[in-house]
């Protein structure tokens, strides 16, 4: 089995829950948790930003002398677009589960800086349609470059059964900026966190280098995730089967600049038209 492949703890309500050094990388920090009803994480941050992403159900935060509610969170990941709450550090929180097996993504990530909490809602989640034809797939930012916080991106990814995603590949294992300052490649950490719509359905992801120091392809199924320490790593959703993952990334900079394959840079532009499957999913489907 590969190293870069985490499967879940499947009789623990907290099905996932990775270290930084557990990962062998530096940043992130990761857990899956299923909450019932009125269960609660009672925590504070620490000396990390937090980022929590809601898969399925819905809860309520309060922090920072504030009360945020989701109220209209999707049943799973393929009806609705997630919320997702921040939190700087060295902030006291109580988040409550509002509906029966609530699903929740964390992110957490050492910080020096402090930012405003907040909640992003599916209606202001950005929607990106990217590649064409069987390369064509939906991603919808929740935590974008940009976005208040310190290090922490996060967005989720919509693959239609058989599409190619993350494709052509790109890498982002190298901080290079141009003469004129501008950032070309962010040295990022990242995890793939899967979903797939039927539970025998599974994707196949590679990760590797340009000198196949690292070159691994893996086979994910529901509810996996898989560790992306560098080097390029597309993705492939299998045949029938519709494919979810959550990205959660963090590094030198808040950002998604990346260096493509150039053995498939010609791709670019050779698509004919767009998948009509998309997009998958829509806030209106959301409550």
């Amino acid at each position: 089995m590969s190293n870069l492949l985490i499967k879940p703890q499947t009789h623990d309500k907290t099905y996932h829950s990775l270290t930084a050094e557990q990962a062998g990388w530096t940043y992130l920090n990761f857990e899956a948790k299923i909450l019932e009803a009125g269960e609660q994480i009672v925590g504070d941050t620490g000396e990390y930003e937090y980022c929590f992403a809601l898969l399925g159900g819905n809860f309520k935060v309060e922090a920072a002398g504030q009360v945020w509610e989701t109220g209209n969170g999707r049943k799973d990941v393929f009806s609705g677009i997630g919320h997702a709450m921040y939190l700087s550090r060295r902030t006291p929180f109580v988040l409550t589960a509002q509906s029966p097996g609530t699903d929740i993504a964390i992110c957490k990530v050492l910080s020096d800086e402090d930012h405003p909490p907040r909640m992003k809602r599916p209606e202001e989640a950005a929607i990106e349609y990217r590649g064409g034809d069987n390369a064509n797939r939906q991603i919808n930012s929740l935590l974008e470059p940009g976005f208040g916080c310190h290090k922490i991106v996060c967005v989720e990814v919509y693959t239609p059964s058989g599409n190619w995603s993350s494709f052509p590949a790109h890498k982002h294992d190298e901080r290079k900026v141009a003469e004129d300052g501008t950032l070309l490649e962010a040295n990022l950490e990242e995890i793939y966190f899967y979903k797939i719509d039927k539970p025998q359905g599974y994707a196949i992801q590679q990760v590797y280098t340009e000198d196949r120091s690292l070159d691994e392809i893996i086979r994910v199924k529901n509810n996996e995730a898989v560790l992306v320490p560098k080097g390029y790593h597309p993705v492939v959703a299998g045949h029938g089967y519709n494919v979810y993952y959550l990205n959660f990334l963090a590094g030198s900079d808040q950002s998604l600049a990346n260096t493509s394959d150039p053995d498939h840079d010609w791709i670019y532009g050779t698509w004919k038209g767009a998948d009509p499957r998309l997009p998958i999913v829509t806030a209106e489907m959301n409550g």
